[in-house]
């Protein structure tokens, strides 16, 4: 959808595209300029520079409730390698990773590279696809090395409740499974308190941690993640770590010390824009005959359920052809909701309006 947007001519509304809209706050990139004409242009540690790490440590710690020594993270070049160096990390040749769907689909991207195999396990289209324990639970087997919770969810915005979570990491324990819990959206928590899964189990041991700036700190092209867990297997992964790109860019790491321990309101300003967002998102689709969606409790993501018997992608291009409006083909989020739509509302309120605007007419004409 983002190439056949590239190649249209005309008016789009963009909605297909999972990024914030906002630019990086310049007391970020003002410390990391400071710190490359300073002379921070060097290698770090595999792990990261150890203030950056502390300052992971006490933003895991004093927002999210998760307890890890700076010894027990290692600063990655964004979410994206944090997550492959945890499934590399616990997924051996021929073992399987679990995820509940729909689903993010570079999680069998990341199996596959470990040389593991893949397995989406269906949530409940009529729960808007809430966090199913039981149906996680019964597909583990001793073959199961880890499980993927992403919380808040890519593609339906849903937060996974702590007793549904609790669970699975429980049994996954009994399997001497890893649970990773990918919560890089967990700073765009609207309805609740945002609480990292290792904050809720009693196997804490058994959960790694994935996070990022990007998308709470409006941060995607600093590349700029982390993975926390228990202190053996990260030394694994730092191991690796010096395999795949050795450290994490320096000057981006000073960039996300400045992120995390500086001034706090430009990021508060954008969550609020995006909560504005969601509960447009909301009302919009409530008001459009036919439509709906699982409520967005996070994330800045609807998974948009047209009502209509056809292929999701078929929808999407027509949308984008005859009505300018881009959205991403819910077929793409694994085989759970064939047919849905997922849209970012990472765009601002006017352009919001505009495309639920194009949206309804191309509904209801299609």
């Amino acid at each position: 959808m983002f190439d056949l947007a590239q190649r249209h001519d005309g008016d789009l509304v963009r909605l297909e595209v999972g990024e914030p809209d906002f630019d990086t706050p310049g007391h970020v990139i003002d410390a990391a300029a400071s710190a490359a004409r300073d002379g921070a242009t060097h290698y770090t540690s595999n792990a990261g520079l150890p203030e950056c790490r502390r300052a992971i440590s006490d933003t895991l710690a004093g927002e999210y409730g998760v307890d890890h020594d700076p010894d027990e993270i290692v600063v990655t070049v964004g979410g994206m390698e944090a997550l492959h160096l945890a499934v590399l990390a616990t997924v051996s040749p021929g073992e399987e990773l679990l995820v509940p769907g729909p689903t993010w689909p570079n999680y069998e991207t990341q199996a596959t590279l470990a040389d593991g195999t893949f397995r989406e396990v269906p949530m409940p289209a009529e729960t808007g696809f809430a966090l199913d324990a039981d149906r996680v639970i019964d597909a583990m087997s001793d073959d199961t090395a880890a499980v993927v919770l992403t919380t808040p969810s890519n593609p339906t915005g849903r937060v996974f409740d702590p007793d549904e979570c609790r669970a699975v990491v429980e049994a996954a324990a009994e399997y001497d499974a890893y649970v990773i819990a990918d919560e890089v959206y967990l700073g765009l928590t609207y309805d609740g308190p945002a609480e990292g899964i290792a904050a809720y189990t009693g196997h804490p041991d058994h959960v790694l941690t994935v996070g990022s700036c990007s998308k709470a700190y409006a941060m995607t092209g600093w590349r700029l993640g982390w993975l926390a867990g228990d202190r053996d297997v990260i030394d694994e992964v730092v191991t690796i770590h010096e395999s795949t790109t050795a450290c994490a860019s320096s000057v981006a790491q000073h960039a996300a010390i400045a992120a995390l321990t500086g001034p706090q309101e430009p990021f508060e300003e954008m969550y609020r824009a995006f909560e504005e967002r969601r509960d447009l998102v909301v009302d919009r689709v409530d008001a459009i005959d036919g439509l709906s969606c699982p409520r967005p409790e996070g994330a800045f993501y609807a998974f948009l359920d047209p009502g209509l018997d056809e292929p999701a992608v078929d929808v999407a291009k027509y949308l984008l052809r005859e009505h300018g409006v881009v959205l991403a083909p819910g077929d793409g989020f694994g085989d759970t909701a064939p047919g849905r739509l997922r849209l970012s509302f990472a765009n601002s309120v006017d352009r919001l309006e505009e495309g639920f605007d194009r949206i309804e007419a191309g509904l209801a004409e299609y």
